[in-house]
């Protein structure tokens, strides 16, 4: 362990922790007086509350905002402020001559100016240290290494620096005019020049420049005007007339009179102080003058000496005769050396910059050799700056007001940046270290702010309290009550200080502390020498070091000696909290000094007179107050008499409290009245000494005075501050004014006669008090004198237990003491208690056996030895008992038991129910009898050997672990011959069961496993063992298992059938699962782990990253509606067609899709049923397109629908699945990819997997043949595969027939296209009646105006196709730029046409009127068309001159795969009327419903056509109350739906 540097603190011995248990945390002063002993021996203590007491945090943390202390750690410790106290001196006496102050270094280190100055006065001082040569003897104690000249260097910086201030110090530089002749021998002295002030104060370049702390003015004291030392005084020349100026001289464009003239008529002001950029404070003033004998001719009228002077001098004197008399005078021959009288050598005059008074630089002692840099102060200026007292230390107020969490912020910051690292990363060991080393240099200066004594009563305190604004939760209640409530301690009745009316601040209320790295509390004893007790709520650990009570006038005489300076000037400076000193300093001088680091939620307690002091480790948050309690109230009145002497005031009256709880004497504590009692007879003693004092002094004069009703500041001792309760006096000359009996002679100097005493109480008032305080006190002595007499009763006269109970009941009635009477009391009372409860329970048979039940002895059943010796305690108890004579009797019960047992165990072979009969009596007895084990025994053995007979019956049950069992209860068994033979028989069957088990297990698990010949030849010598052994029934199941498995396998490759892959795995993990060598399991495993890797090439393959979609969700076609807002149909069962009567198997989902592939024989069936998928997935997605593309055209609210993936209504730019042809907004999908529209673009629900070229899937399906096995992904992607070739082969056909180009068309290409895409977007859709915004859709769609069937539905498919082809590209441009540039051209004319038939209407929207047939013409139209249908009144229209025509959905199709000519578009144009044309539905994605009855709906745009409503998304009530445009009118006639 390395050993710690000399200088490095060493951390002193912790003090004790406490961690009491719930019961004793209880009570806090109970728990308080019971640790008294241990804590108090080392002043402070930490208590740890159970872990399950936490209590919430109430204060108001919004409202809390404080102003907090400015602390400087170098300033806080006291011989480091000693030390710049010292340095101070120093730097201001150099100032005030002009010079600045350096601190020089010496061996790479600063040199201590305090302590070389301090070791220079103990070894007699300057000129004996020089004649003795002690300068090697101060550098060792100054702890430089011996043999390097150090000696000569601290010379030369004493004579420089500190040997000028001890001769001013000394008064030497004051010297009488008449040694100036021996002066100017002096200066002449050639050995004077090794002692003497050089020129300057020069310094080295490596000195370190010193600057003040200032503390006179942060004490308030009024700041010296001194000058910067920055500016050089020159002397004019004596050619010109001109003044020099230095560049930072102020009054540049005046001249300096002063310097000119050698005086001048007003002195002018100095300049107001600034602060430079470091905070010092500066002054600006005039510089140093010499006198010129150039300026002789200028006459001026010469300035007044002041009044002040009483003594002048002679040269004074000429002077003032010389201004008289002679005004026009030179006024340089006015100006003469006060010291020598000679006004000879003016080039060497100075003139003092405070007092105008002249010397020569050779007559000061010590001479000064050249001019200061900066103003300078004549030896009396000097002595009559530094002279001024300075005010007590104290800490600064900060400028700013912090609110909790600016503080914090504050607080982390500083600590993460001074240790760089993290706030609860910094060891506290660190932290300790470092706090120590700054407070106790004065190179470091490092300031911290500490939020302290915060007031609880105006934000809150951390604690709950009643009728607080903090709202408590239910489980909480509990800590309002509590006593560790730091609301409550202080007023609990254990506590004195409940009977102290007044809410003192600290003491009844508690402080807030809130603090910051480094932020300290100095060291101190609390107000009244009171406890203390202080609870971290939250935050960084604050460290604790405390001396015990006894040890603090040993405290505080080695701070005075170690810092004597402080104390001359405040004598009470360890009552103000401003002072700390180095634990290891106190400990080196015998001061027993502790230490804890208090973390949050826990307490730490200080004791009566206990010093302490602290710092806290980070930012954190702790409240405090004071308690005291009975042992505290004799140091109570001696703190007041201590503080009597040190002139301090006191926070409350000790006498008003003594009288107030003598008062209420009934009420009172019995040790309370005690030391009320003696406390109030010393006060009564002092009180009649002190009266008959003043009455032979001749004080005559009394009157009553109610000092409980004045403010404590109105009542104070004019001399020594005590507060007044009992008496004072005053006198009629000094109204306000009033001292203690103590010091009468302080209160004025009029005749003591004309004194009045005011008193509170007469002396006859006081006495009948303390008789009923001690009337209080003695009532217990009656108590205790009757507990004695009925404690030490005998025979007859014993008391019953009741009156034990009573005594007891009635001293916590009286708050008796709990001394060692009622303790004995108590515990005799308990004893009887007990006896009586014990007695009657055994008189009644009421104790716990197991003695029938063949159990153990009972832990508190008594022996009959011990029932003996009860019965004799209960006739020795102090107190009667009336069981005593009962159990007498049974005493006799148990003798006879003993006789009986005797002779049944003396027997050879007792009956198991004669023994049984023996111990169920002996349970009714409730006594431990020695027989009772024996015949335990005896009945042991017999229930044994019957439980071996039974298992040897039964082999099938007989397990390993019975047949264990049986042995160990029979090793337990006492030696029997019967015992031992049944125990040999076992013990073989067990080995030869145990190896044959062990035998099974090995071959189970054996690896390489065996073959099954083997584990069948073990199987049959097994058989024969008389017991049962699970690992040969497993190696039998593992047998049977495995000739099923073979015989499965050799099943599935019979017929060169292909296996099925669900099939395969399973066989081989069932073949894994069994314990036997399987010759064709590897070829399985083999097979299985291709297929596998299959799997993951094609999902590599086909699906995207991270997506949603299942390998067979992607590659067969889809058999689920999209979430995307598919609207379900809502059929009617007369229109239900049954296509065949055959049950068709349900194929709603892909795991219905999954079970029938893998349900399927062949591939044949497994194409058949994707074939009936794909047929569901056509008619599901041209539903979903359909109701898409009508969701557009309904005239009411958008807001009921469902667009997008959100799904909220559709609004501003919007993109447009061309697959399910729902809407999107642009912010909740991806962009396109190609944004110029080259692909068509799929939302996230359409697009499903990567799409990969066909030339990578078809290697797939090539390598998925080779495997020979089945599985549902195979049989999807050659679905696919043969999809994609029928769609490819479709496009050529069409491509054929329809002379499709063959080159892909740009967007570019066609100048019409341009205009329909950028005229598309701009069209906006509104909800009818509502006031939205409109929308448009951002990207090109191919028009489905004036598409084809057949195109449509190849464009469709070619979509749902998951591969890549370049057919569906051109396919895709081919529609998207020539029927785009179609639909541009239509669209620009209608618009042109329709554009002078625009309106504006009422709410500023733009409508449409259309020219065909008006809204109420066409609903007539309707109306008489569906009378003339049938009169139902409903909105469905059959075709009434024909009769509908039922299309096959089969044939229709394949007339539609067939067009009959060959054009891009169909003519929707309802120009022909005839009712063929009229029997089909124009909608383009016709579902061509089929039944008895079909709702229609006409248009109500320029075609007048018939959809069914089914087909275009619309419901019956719908299609009758509002209009239906279809797409292509909405398109053409430029309707827009509201």
């Amino acid at each position: 362990m390395t050993q710690p540097r000399p200088d490095e603190f060493i951390p002193p011995p912790e003090c004790p922790v406490f961690e009491p248990s719930w019961e004793e945390f209880a009570d806090p002063f109970a728990f308080i007086n019971k640790i008294r002993p241990i804590a108090e021996k080392t002043g402070i203590c930490k208590v740890r509350p159970p872990p399950d007491w936490q209590p919430p945090f109430a204060c108001d943390v919004d409202r809390l905002h404080f102003t907090p202390r400015i602390q400087r750690l170098n300033e806080l410790e006291a011989q480091t402020r000693v030390k710049l106290n010292f340095l101070d001196q120093i730097a201001k006496f150099w100032e005030l001559q002009g010079c600045t102050l350096k601190i020089p270094h010496v061996e790479r280190k600063i040199l201590d100016l305090y302590q070389l100055n301090k070791l220079v006065i103990e070894e007699g001082g300057f000129d004996i240290v020089c004649r003795e040569r002690r300068w090697t003897k101060i550098a060792l104690k100054m702890g430089f290494a011996p043999g390097k000249a150090v000696g000569s260097h601290l010379r030369a910086h004493y004579e420089r620096i500190l040997y000028p201030y001890n001769l001013f110090q000394s008064g030497s530089n004051l010297l009488a005019p008449g040694l100036a002749s021996k002066l100017m021998h002096l200066v002449a002295d050639p050995n004077l020049e090794k002692c003497v002030q050089k020129p300057t104060l020069t310094n080295d370049a490596k000195d370190k420049e010193y600057k003040p702390h200032d503390l006179a003015q942060r004490q308030s004291v009024q700041p010296v005007e001194t000058c910067t030392p920055a500016r050089r005084a020159k002397r004019m020349r004596t050619e010109g007339g001109s003044v020099k100026k230095e560049p930072g001289e102020p009054c540049e464009n005046r001249p300096n009179l002063r310097r000119r003239m050698g005086s001048f008529v007003a002195k002018p002001e100095p300049d107001p102080p600034q602060r430079d950029a470091l905070g010092q404070t500066s002054w600006s003033c005039g510089l140093k003058k010499f006198v010129s004998s150039s300026e002789k001719e200028i006459p001026v009228q010469v300035k007044q000496e002041p009044e002040g002077r009483s003594v002048m001098s002679e040269v004074e004197k000429a002077k003032a005769r010389n201004k008289k008399n002679a005004p026009a005078m030179s006024i340089v021959d006015l100006y003469v050396c006060l010291v020598c009288g000679s006004g000879s050598d003016e080039d060497r005059l100075l003139l003092c910059d405070g007092c105008d008074d002249s010397y020569h630089t050779f007559c000061l002692i010590p001479p000064l050799h050249d001019v200061p840099k900066g103003d300078w102060r004549c030896p009396k200026c000097l002595a009559q700056e530094c002279s001024k007292p300075q005010e007590a230390f104290g800490f600064e107020q900060a400028c700013r007001d912090y609110t909790l969490r600016a503080f914090g912020d504050m607080a982390d910051s500083f600590k993460s940046d001074y240790f760089n690292m993290p706030v609860h990363m910094v060891p506290t060991e660190l932290v300790e270290k470092e706090f120590w080393r700054l407070v106790s240099t004065i190179e470091e200066d490092v300031t911290v702010e500490y939020g302290a004594d915060i007031a609880s009563k105006e934000f809150g305190s951390g604690f709950p309290i009643r009728n607080g604004k903090f709202k408590l939760a239910p489980e909480d209640e509990d800590y309002l009550n509590s006593g560790w409530n730091l609301n409550n301690m202080p007023v609990m009745d254990p506590s004195v200080l409940t009977h102290v009316t007044a809410d003192i601040c600290g003491m009844k209320l508690p402080w807030l502390y809130v603090g910051m790295c480094f932020s300290s509390f100095c060291w101190h004893i609390e107000d009244h020498w009171s406890y203390s007790i202080n609870y971290l709520h939250w935050g960084e650990p604050k460290t604790w070091y405390g001396a015990p009570g006894y040890a603090a006038e040993q405290l505080e005489e080695v701070m005075k000696k170690l810092a004597p300076e402080l104390f001359e000037s405040q004598p009470d400076l360890l009552h103000q909290l401003v002072t700390i000193m180095n634990p290891n300093i106190l400990m080196a001088y015998g001061v027993p000094i502790y230490r804890t680091n208090q973390c949050a939620g826990e307490f730490v307690i200080t004791f009566p007179r206990a010093y302490h002091s602290g710092f806290n480790q980070g930012f954190n948050f702790a409240e405090a107050v004071n308690f005291c309690t009975v042992d505290w109230m004799p140091l109570g009145r001696q703190c007041v008499d201590h503080y009597r002497m040190l002139r301090r005031y006191c926070v409350f009256s000790h006498d008003e409290m003594i009288c107030k709880m003598a008062c209420k004497a009934d009420t009172l504590d019995v040790v309370l009245a005690s030391a009320v009692q003696k406390d109030m007879a010393i006060m009564i003693r002092e009180e009649r000494k002190l009266r008959e004092n003043i009455r032979k002094m001749g004080v005559v004069n009394s009157h009553p005075a109610q000092y409980d009703l004045l403010p404590d500041e109105e009542r104070q001792c004019a001399r020594c501050r005590t507060t007044c309760y009992l008496s004072a006096l005053t006198c009629p000359c000094s109204r306000g004014v009033l001292v203690c009996l103590h010091h009468v002679q302080d209160l004025c100097s009029c005749p003591v006669n004309c004194y009045t005493l005011h008193y509170k109480y007469t002396l006859d008032d006081l006495y009948p008090m303390m008789k009923a305080i001690a009337l209080r006190a003695e009532s217990y002595n009656d108590w205790a004198s009757h507990v004695t007499e009925i404690l030490e009763a005998k025979l007859d006269k014993k008391k019953s237990l009741a009156e034990f109970r009573a005594l007891i009941e009635e001293s916590e009635a009286k708050a008796f003491p709990d001394n060692d009477l009622l303790r004995q009391l108590r515990l005799v009372t308990q004893d009887a208690e007990k006896c009586s409860s014990v007695a009657q329970q055994l008189l009644n048979g009421k104790r716990k056996t197991r003695f029938r039940s063949g159990g153990g002895k009972s832990q508190n059943q008594l022996t009959v030895e011990e029932l003996k010796s009860f019965v004799r305690q209960l006739y020795n108890l102090p107190c009667s008992i009336h069981q005593a004579p009962l159990l007498k009797e049974l005493l006799n019960h148990v003798e006879d038991f003993q006789q009986h047992s005797e002779k049944v165990l003396a027997e050879e072979a007792p009956s198991a129910a004669e023994i049984q009969g023996l111990l169920d009596s002996s349970g009714e007895l409730d006594v431990a009898l020695p027989e009772v084990p024996v015949l335990r025994e005896r009945l042991e053995q017999a229930r044994w050997l019957e439980a071996v007979r039974g298992a040897g019956a039964q082999p099938a049950s007989l397990s390993l672990d019975a047949m264990r069992r049986l042995i160990d209860q029979g090793v337990g068994l006492p030696p029997h011959a019967s015992v031992e033979k049944a125990m040999a028989r076992l013990q073989e069957l067990l080995t030869v069961s145990e190896h044959w088990e062990d035998q099974a297990r090995s071959l189970v698990k054996a690896r390489p496993r065996h073959l099954l010949e083997t584990l069948e030849a073990a199987l049959q010598e097994v058989e024969n063992i008389p017991a049962y052994l699970p690992n040969c029934l497993l190696l039998k199941d593992a047998v049977s298992r495995a000739k099923e498995w073979l015989q499965d396998a050799e099943g599935l490759q019979l017929g060169g059938r292909i296996p099925v892959l669900d099939t395969l795995s399973e066989l081989v993990s069932r073949g894994r699962s069994i314990p036997i060598h399987l010759d064709p399991l590897p070829r399985l495993e083999v097979l299985v782990s291709e297929v596998q890797a299959w799997k993951e090439c094609a999902a590599k393959t086909f699906l995207m990253k991270n997506s949603p979609f299942t390998l067979l969700e992607v590659l067969c076609p889809r058999c689920e509606a999209s979430a995307a807002g598919q609207k379900p149909k809502s059929k009617k069962a007369k229109d239900m067609v049954q296509c065949s009567k055959k049950k068709t198997v349900k194929l709603d989902s892909v795991s219905d899709v999954e079970r029938a592939l893998s349900e399927s024989k062949d591939s044949a069936s497994a194409m058949a049923t994707l074939g009936e998928v794909r047929l569901k997935e056509m008619d599901m997605l041209y539903s979903m397109r359909a109701f898409n593309e009508s969701k557009l055209l309904l005239t009411k609210d958008w807001k009921g629908l469902q667009f997008c993936v959100c799904p909220d209504a559709p609004v501003g730019a919007m993109l447009q699945c061309e697959l399910c042809r729902d809407l999107f907004h642009s912010g909740c999908v991806p962009d396109p990819a190609d944004p110029r529209g080259s692909q068509p673009w799929l939302c996230p629900l359409c697009r499903r997997s990567e799409r990969p070229p066909l030339d990578r899937v078809l290697p797939l399906l090539a390598s998925l043949q080779r495997l020979r096995v089945r599985l549902p992904e195979g049989d999807a992607l050659r679905y696919l595969i043969e999809r994609t070739v029928r769609w490819q082969h479709r496009v050529q056909q069409v491509s054929a027939a329809l002379k499709l180009p063959v080159a892909q068309e740009r967007a570019s290409a066609s100048p019409c296209a341009k205009a329909f895409c950028s005229s598309s977007p701009s069209q906006e859709w509104n909800g009818s009646g509502q006031s939205q915004a409109a929308f448009y859709i951002e990207q090109r769609c191919i028009p489905l105006q004036g598409l084809s069937k057949e195109l449509e539905q190849l464009m469709v498919e070619g979509l749902l196709l998951q591969v890549t082809l370049p057919e569906t590209q051109k396919l895709y441009h081919v529609l998207l730029h020539r029927l785009s540039a179609q639909a541009a051209d239509s669209t620009t004319q209608k618009h042109h046409a329709q554009g002078r038939s625009q309106a504006q209407n009422e709410d500023g929207h733009c409508s449409l009127k259309r020219e065909a047939v008006s809204g109420t013409d066409r609903k007539a139209k309707r109306r008489l068309e569906r009378d003339g249908v049938d009169g139902g009144g409903r909105c469905r229209a059959k075709k009434p001159q024909k009769k509908k025509i039922k299309l096959n959905k089969n044939k229709s199709r394949d007339s539609k795969a067939a067009p009959s000519s060959p054009s891009l578009t169909s003519d929707p144009s309802p120009s022909e009327d005839s009712e063929e044309d009229m029997a089909l539905c124009p909608a383009e994605d016709c579902q061509q419903p089929e039944g008895d009855e079909v709702d229609w709906v006409q248009c109500d745009g320029s075609c007048n056509q018939w959809f069914h409503q089914v087909c275009v998304g619309v419901s019956p009530e719908l299609a009758e109350k509002e209009d239906y445009i279809c797409v292509n009118c909405t398109v053409k006639d430029g309707h827009v739906r509201k």
